[in-house]
């Protein structure tokens, strides 16, 4: 048998000095940390005989850290863990489909959560002894928020995920750029606290070599390619403009009727901008997508970049040749938000800000699966204190902080020796988030892939110049209005009714 059976008389026998903690070193970890599912605790589970069957991201990003942890479950336990890599792109279907025809094709899912719109149905609850661990304790609100509709935890948080400024330090705080700055502008160069300062000094900082490297680096690397997660980048990027505090009920709907708000005046001054900071941008900016943000910021191409924490990551990664010369901040925001009750822009005197807290990757169990036990064990296993701390190390893991220990600068230095000056900003960046009350979260209603693509089309004509930023959002609100027909209003407006509880903090 895989475990040596031990007799109680035995077990008895020994004195509890006798008794020695398993080195589990073997497995990447520094130390087994004690918890419901502990690398000694899943250990002592035997799942000899049986199959766990999951469906996860393409290798490295979540796809990596699904079949390390797989690998190490079926060592513990006995199991015979069969994972199957996805591209993003297939994904979705890949999931949906063994949903909609009653088959049971994976006990596990990993994706990305905006989806829960969609999924809800098919997914079994989080089972209380597991929403009572200590690990589960220490999740920020945002992510139990992201995992939870109506009053039920339905996804397992195993990630966290934000959309934040990354800047050059080195360049912001250095005397001789400073001074050609305020020479040009008249204004002192400090970190961006709105759109419009953002623009002016990735314009700036457009076209030169201004680190020395020899060669030339730009302002901005934005996500702009309109099937690689541009539609989260312009949200980010229309968030201060019509994410109004004083106005609830809803971003991108008005709970109440439905009408689409896409094409308000806060939207559409957004995505003004976001066509503008086109000129800020690497040759070939116009069509980054993701990786692209990634390498050019992460690489020191650029001055600015803002998205999820890949980028930054990258940049902080002990070979960049711009390691400790970064640093985080919230995303800018405005001094005009518009006011959809008065139907006028609002003037506030300390820019609105709005942060987002995007789509970032979730995990489930099916409600169909017959191995509910060992997959929510998986899962628990896959997201303990032991194996975070180590994925959270690993840039191309995909794995973001997501509970409250993982905001203490010190893991940050001690770890991964990060200067004390950039963990900061990084920790008091992204954990600030939680503490807002004027945040924006994904759609997260059934038909979100459809919504989000009919954005990203009518952006994409916007930023080819084909449409004005209106004509283009129009479009876009006609189409989410014909979506809404199609799935049927009273779903998406109680789906979303979910959405505007957790931006309004309703909860």
């Amino acid at each position: 048998m895989r475990k040596m059976l031990i007799t109680t008389a035995l077990v008895a026998l020994m004195a509890p000095s006798m008794v020695m903690a398993k080195d589990y070193s073997k497995y990447g970890i520094d130390k087994d940390v004690a918890g419901l599912c502990s690398y000694e605790a899943i250990d002592a589970k035997d799942y000899s005989g049986r199959t766990l069957s999951i469906i996860t991201h393409a290798v490295p990003v979540m796809g990596e850290p699904t079949a390390l942890h797989a690998k190490q479950f079926g060592e513990l336990t006995g199991a015979k863990v069969k994972v199957v890599h996805v591209p993003f792109g297939d994904l979705f279907q890949r999931i949906m489909i063994p949903f909609q025809t009653g088959q049971s094709a994976y006990d596990v899912m990993f994706y990305g959560s905006l989806w829960i719109g969609d999924f809800n149905r098919y997914l079994a609850p989080v089972p209380e002894k597991y929403r009572n661990s200590k690990a589960m304790k220490l999740v920020t609100p945002n992510y139990i928020d992201v995992a939870t509709l109506g009053k039920q935890m339905i996804q397992y948080p195993i990630d966290g995920d934000r959309h934040y400024l990354k800047y050059r330090r080195d360049v912001l705080e250095n005397a001789d750029l400073k001074k050609k700055f305020k020479d040009k502008t008249g204004r002192e160069l400090q970190v961006p606290a709105t759109w419009e300062e953002y623009d002016e000094i990735a314009a700036f900082f457009n076209g030169w070599d201004w680190d020395g490297d020899g060669e030339k680096n730009y302002g901005s690397a934005e996500v702009v390619k309109r099937d690689d997660l541009m539609f989260s980048a312009f949200i980010s990027r229309v968030a201060g403009y019509a994410k109004h505090p004083d106005v609830k009920g809803g971003f991108f709907f008005d709970l109440e009727t439905m009408t689409p708000l896409v094409n308000s005046p806060g939207w559409v001054r957004g995505l003004e901008m976001f066509i503008k900071a086109q000129r800020f941008m690497p040759p070939g900016g116009n069509n980054f997508g993701l990786g692209d943000e990634i390498f050019s910021f992460g690489g020191g191409q650029t001055l600015f970049s803002y998205s999820w924490d890949d980028a930054f990551i990258q940049a902080m990664e002990k070979k960049s040749r711009i390691r400790n010369k970064v640093m985080a901040a919230p995303l800018p925001g405005s001094h005009e938000v518009w006011n959809r009750k008065t139907g006028k822009w609002d003037h506030f005197d300390t820019p609105n800000r709005a942060p987002y807290i995007t789509w970032g990757w979730t995990s489930a169990v099916a409600a169909s699966s017959k191995n509910k036990d060992m997959a929510f064990d998986y899962l628990c296993f896959f997201s303990n204190q032991a194996n975070t701390p180590h994925d959270l190390q690993i840039g191309r893991f995909g794995v973001n902080p997501y509970r409250s220990n993982h905001f203490d600068p010190a893991f940050w230095t001690e770890k991964l020796g990060w200067d004390a000056k950039v963990a900061d900003s990084y920790v008091k960046t992204l954990s600030g988030m939680d503490d807002s009350k004027n945040r924006v979260f994904d759609l997260r209603v059934p038909g979100v892939g459809q919504f989000m693509s009919s954005l990203a089309a009518g952006v994409s004509e916007a930023m080819a110049g084909q449409k004005t930023a209106q004509e283009a959002l129009d479009g876009v609100a006609r189409e989410w209005s014909r979506i809404v027909e199609r799935i049927g209003k009273e779903r998406v407006r109680d789906a979303y009714a979910n959405v505007v509880a957790l931006e309004d903090n309703l909860r």
